[in-house]
């Protein structure tokens, strides 16, 4: 366990552990929903899932509908891997940056949870249909998330590739 532990970044710690369990212990609290685990082991686990399941979200919905309404705005990518190589600090504040938007996640898949918990109540929807409606989703989720690291990935190639060339110019 102590090995497991020490090699959770602060990156994983925040945005993935810490918001997995604030979830499960506020659902706890205004739900019916008990997620709380008597096991250590499985628990960290648990939440650390729900966390990643809930950055997620923050990543592939809520980022982009915040850019789109204009209320954030990125630099390019390829000047933020640039810059960040200058400036150690552009990778903490990113850090920062997406703990914030994990946050906002978290807030709102607790109130998704309190309405999702409500249409069921109120359509009479049997359990076995709730699970399915929520790995359809689950699994959307991760098909975007795949997509968007993926984008991630090659924009770093692109931008490292051409900073490459550049330099050798």
């Amino acid at each position: 366990m102590k090995e497991i532990l020490e090699k959770i970044s602060s990156y994983n710690l925040f945005n993935y552990l810490l918001p997995g369990t604030v979830f499960v212990f506020v659902l706890s609290k205004i739900s019916a929903y008990d997620l709380v685990q008597k096991d250590l082991l499985i628990g960290g686990f648990l939440y650390y899932f729900i966390g990643l399941i809930i950055s997620r979200i923050g990543s592939v919905i809520i980022e982009p509908v915040l850019s789109k309404l204009s209320f954030i705005k990125f630099a390019k990518y390829s000047d933020f891997v640039t810059y960040s190589k200058v400036d150690t600090k552009i990778d903490v504040l990113s850090e920062s940056n997406n703990m914030y938007r994990t946050i906002i996640a978290l807030l709102i898949c607790l109130l998704l949870s309190k309405l999702f918990t409500w249409v069921i109540n109120i359509t009479g929807m049997t359990e076995i249909w709730s699970y399915i409606i929520l790995l359809l989703l689950l699994l959307f989720l991760f098909l975007f998330s795949y997509r968007k690291q993926t984008n991630y990935i090659t924009k770093r190639i692109v931008a490292n590739k051409n900073n490459d060339t550049q330099q050798r110019l």
